[in-house]
């Protein structure tokens, strides 16, 4: 099989993290870079890729097999991945879980019009996190689910919070509240609310002469991203951002209690879990592999809008479907 032609769209954290995956894989190829920024200021860590203004992408579209779009979900991705399935076989990691349906409905309308193949929301959560849920709740489906994130950096949320008027700096940590969780692991079933089971921890570097008080209204009551939390503000200078907030770690637990056997009384518990340095690095190795999935499906005449739980797990790997049942069945 010839290299996939992999095309980044956005040249953040996402954009290298992606960028540093491809040469982790051996049939992948890194054949542009495309950026609302001056092309001229954006230096790629592989020698000999070309960097391309966004708007010119489109005129890339035969060098290109997949493009991997790595903007933020707040206001990237929902006009980005619909624009560029026009002209490209596209992959995002959007994760508004609520506007889920109605992205996946403007790319799959996008992508069947013009013939491409559109995945999306792909990630850890969305993404790994789902397909986990997905066979927890199909295997024990007499119990409860439960999913916890952190303590670790959100990239959509700190996005969110950039977005937010007199803000030059923001990042947002999501902490999974303990005891919540080991009620979970108890068996007990809990019902527990959103509040309940996270806090949110924004360091905000606000730009001189900012409203602060109206800054952390802002953030406290964004719709989807923080009005259902218990959410803190803190207001630091840049020297301290730069010191204490540097790094992007994340991770959580997908966890499925239920009850199974004669008159239903055994307990079984699934839990899944990652412990990640690099959020950002993470995801891009998911969008990764499935960057190949798609590229096979495609082959295949594939068309359309699919998320996680439509893809085939063998897809993903490397290896033959010969290689896989003698060596990971």
């Amino acid at each position: 099989m010839s290299k996939v032609r992999i095309g980044i769209a956005g040249y953040g954290n996402l954009g290298k993290g992606v960028e540093l995956a491809i040469r982790q894989n051996d049939d992948m190829e890194l054949v542009g870079i495309f950026t609302r920024r001056d092309p001229s200021t954006v230096k790629p860590l592989t020698d000999g890729v070309k960097v391309y203004k966004l708007d010119e992408a489109k005129s890339m579209a035969d060098a290109v097999d997949v493009m991997i779009i790595c903007g933020g979900s707040a206001t990237d991705l929902p006009k980005q991945t619909p624009e560029l399935a026009q002209y490209f076989n596209v992959i995002d990691s959007f994760d508004t879980h609520a506007r889920i349906p109605e992205h996946f409905a403007n790319v799959d309308k996008a992508a069947k019009e013009s013939g491409h193949l559109a995945f999306i929301s792909l990630g850890w959560d969305p993404g790994l996190f789902s397909l986990n849920r997905l066979y927890a709740e199909s295997i024990l489906p007499n119990g409860k689910s439960y999913t916890f994130w952190g303590r670790g950096v959100s990239q959509g949320h700190s996005d969110a919070i950039r977005r937010v008027e007199g803000v030059k700096r923001g990042i947002q940590y999501t902490v999974p509240i303990e005891s919540a969780m080991e009620a979970v692991r108890s068996g007990s079933q809990p019902e527990l609310t959103t509040r309940q089971k996270h806090l949110r921890e924004c360091w905000v570097v606000a730009e001189e002469g900012a409203d602060k008080a109206k800054i952390e209204n802002d953030i406290k009551t964004m719709k989807n991203y923080f009005d259902e939390y218990d959410t803190t503000v803190n207001f630091i200078t840049e020297e301290e951002f730069d010191a204490k907030h540097n790094t992007m770690p994340h991770g959580g637990f997908v966890m499925r209690s239920g009850l199974t056997g004669d008159g239903e009384k055994t307990h079984q518990m699934i839990e899944y879990s990652l412990k990640l340095e690099s959020n950002p690095e993470f995801t891009a190795s998911v969008l990764i592999c499935f960057a190949r999935a798609l590229a096979r499906l495609k082959a295949e005449g594939a068309t359309g809008c699919k998320t996680a739980f439509d893809i085939a797990p063998a897809y993903l790997s490397p290896l033959s479907g010969e290689e896989l049942r003698a060596h990971m069945l």
